[in-house]
């Protein structure tokens, strides 16, 4: 029984070893900021730093634990999607997906809650969370009509 033991431990640390070849997830340079948003405050522009810029921005920290495979796919894979949804590093350069954001951080989807189990600093108050909506509805000019009357 020792004997399997061990042997299942060798081999799965010589897979993880192994997955370590897999480039994907391991280029991490940011792209540069085209432009941003013209913030309504210093305090919009920190708040959304902390809690969405890792993947909403061209500005990503990247954690020691985001180049080693398998947890690198993961973060590389949420970070791409994030982008491509929303990226305030490209402001104005395209189509950006504004008008779920104040529904979205009011439900609590974003930031997810696997993001805020490593990122406790990311974690808002209930008045950091109407404090960002109201200044991305400003500074993003996401229709604040629409936005109050779900809200509603």
């Amino acid at each position: 029984m020792k004997r399997i033991i061990l042997w299942f431990f060798g081999a799965l640390a010589l897979v993880l070893l192994a997955i370590q070849l897999v480039p994907y997830g391991r280029d991490h340079r940011n792209p540069p900021i085209v432009a941003e948003p013209p913030w309504n405050s210093p305090q919009t522009r920190e708040l959304f730093v902390r809690a969405c810029a890792d993947c909403h921005s061209n500005q990503t920290r990247w954690p020691w634990y985001s180049h080693i495979a398998p947890v690198s796919w993961l973060v590389q894979r949420d970070v791409e999607e994030g982008r491509s949804k929303l990226n305030l590093s490209l402001w104005g350069s395209d189509k950006q997906e504004l008008d779920d954001i104040p529904e979205v951080i009011r439900e609590g989807s974003m930031p997810p809650r696997v993001y805020l189990l490593t990122h406790p600093e990311a974690r808002l108050s209930l008045s950091e969370k109407e404090a960002l909506i109201q200044g991305l509805v400003l500074s993003l000019g996401i229709n604040a009509l629409e936005e109050n009357e779900e809200h509603d």
